[in-house]
């Protein structure tokens, strides 16, 4: 039994746009992710020498929103990534249910009750 049988005479398309965006994705989770953590290292390294700062509220409020756009830059990049695949499965090729024998089938040229020939 062949679980797949492809449609007879589809052509797929050639792949496009979305191979490029699923390669670039890595690098762009991984580069996307180390800048946004710039900020938290920055404050942490320049802040505590300035006279009349309050470091400690300082660091933890750019902590703050670097790990909220931190959660949002991955959102980004995962739901990105599932639109790609999904075109990319969808270019694929064609395949054709197997045939689900109806039991109360009427023929086409078959007259509905209550109606006239």
């Amino acid at each position: 039994m062949n679980l797949f049988n492809k449609l007879p005479g589809f052509r797929t398309t050639p792949p496009g746009n979305e191979r490029r965006v699923l390669r670039l994705l890595p690098r762009v989770l991984v580069i996307g992710s180390l800048l946004l953590a710039l900020p938290s290292l920055a404050v942490r390294l320049l802040v505590p020498g300035l006279p009349g700062v309050d470091s400690g509220t300082l660091a933890m409020t750019v902590d703050i929103y670097a790990i909220g756009l931190l959660i949002l830059h991955w959102t980004v990049v995962f739901t990105v990534a599932i639109a790609a695949f999904i075109v990319m499965v969808m270019k694929g090729p064609a395949y054709v249910a197997d045939p689900y024998p109806l039991i109360d089938f009427d023929p086409p040229d078959a007259p509905r009750p209550g109606q006239r020939r």
